[in-house]
């Protein structure tokens, strides 16, 4: 008795009180685990705050940007302002010289030289040149700016005098939305297709597959180039966008469509979609309500990976002068600045548009590891 008194008093102090230690995983739904298991990827995190911070700059590239993304000045190919803090030996608040050009008559080389006399201060929400936020808020207010006509120019300014750094800015615009248009093309066009193909099975899933098989033989940029040749030219540039949102969707379904088809293979035959079938319930709404969400997580990691394919095969297909064209601003089209290795050595400011794509692809991919990563069950 005794003996079983002190095993008795032993247990009770190795109780566990599950109001204390209650871990939240053990009544977390997926969504939930995916949550706390991305919140550990270092770099998924870092590349989601960068991300952040790119769409929130083309939310506001009007207010940031310092000028309009046409305004033209007399300093052409203008090397970046260097923003100094001292002036004469004396500390000062953050400013830029004047930047006076001269032209050699014989090698037309323009030379910019720095005007010391007087500094030009950094001024936050100046006034500048008009523009509509938004579609319906008018406004003439600028993130920074200097005053007294002269200009602050971060990444210098192209061959008509314009600031690289707003164009830069109202660039990102269009390519990193047309990546979120065309994924949600690459849905809808991969789950349909792909899910009949996976759920009817048969003749249907050969034809389908030998479809998917025929598009995905056919080389990318060949393929976007004679799509991208067929494009009108008298076309206004917001049928462009679409267009070529079209032509990257078109052959960036086929992936996603058999990721699909595989998943619905196993998952038809569970006890819960024969139970569905014997009910009645049609074979759309099987497959909307009771296949397609078991494994959506898959879907969305899936489709943050397709994103970066979608940003380049826009740059590739503007640079190429298929794509979007001038006076249209994105990164593509601002890289045909850059096409020669003449221009890039006079002036490898224009490259700052390459370095932007790096970032956010790079961004996308981390995001898109991670959210693989905490997708995986058997991963911890």
């Amino acid at each position: 008795m005794k003996i079983q008194r002190i095993f008795s008093r032993f247990l009770k102090k190795k109780k566990v009180d599950s109001t204390t230690n209650f871990n939240p995983q053990y009544s977390a739904s997926q969504w939930s685990l995916i949550g706390l298991k991305f919140k550990d990827h270092n770099l998924a995190l870092f590349g989601f705050f960068v991300l952040a911070l790119l769409y929130i700059s083309i939310l506001f590239a009007r207010v940031i940007g310092a000028y309009g993304p046409w305004d033209t000045t007399r300093n052409i190919y203008a090397p970046p302002s260097k923003i100094l803090i001292k002036h004469q030996g004396k500390l000062h608040r953050p400013f830029v010289y004047k930047m006076n050009m001269s032209v050699d008559k014989e090698s037309f080389q323009r030379t910019f030289t720095p005007d010391t006399s007087k500094p030009y201060p950094i001024k936050f929400f100046v006034r500048g040149s008009e523009y509509t936020w938004l579609g319906f808020i008018e406004s003439d207010i600028h993130l920074f700016g200097v005053d007294d006509d002269v200009q602050v120019n971060i990444m210098g300014t192209d061959i008509l005098g314009r600031d690289c750094f707003s164009r830069n800015i109202y660039g990102l615009q269009i390519s990193l939305t047309v990546g979120l248009i065309g994924v949600f093309v690459t849905f809808i066009l991969g789950c349909i297709i792909g899910g009949v193909s996976g759920y009817y099975g048969g003749w249907i899933d050969v034809l389908v597959q030998r479809l998917v098989e025929f598009i995905s033989s056919i080389p990318t940029i060949p393929m976007w180039m004679a799509l991208g040749a067929v494009i009108p030219s008298d076309w206004s540039n917001l049928k462009v966008y679409f267009a070529i949102t079209v032509i990257l969707a078109l052959r960036s379904w086929t992936g996603l469509a058999r990721q699909v088809r595989s998943k619905l293979l196993q998952l038809r035959e569970a006890d819960y979609v024969k139970a569905a079938v014997v009910s009645g319930t049609t074979d759309w709404k099987i497959i909307k309500s009771h296949l397609l969400p078991g494994f959506l997580s898959y879907l969305i990691v899936s489709l943050t990976l397709e994103i970066p394919k979608m940003i380049l095969g826009e740059t590739a297909l503007s640079f190429l002068g298929l794509g979007l064209r001038a006076p249209t601003v994105s990164l593509g089209v601002l890289l045909q600045d850059a096409q020669n290795l003449a221009a890039i050595s006079a002036y490898p400011w224009l490259m700052y548009s390459a370095v932007i794509i790096v970032v956010a692809v790079v961004a996308f991919n981390f995001v898109g590891d991670g959210l693989r990563d905490a997708a995986d069950p058997y991963k911890d």
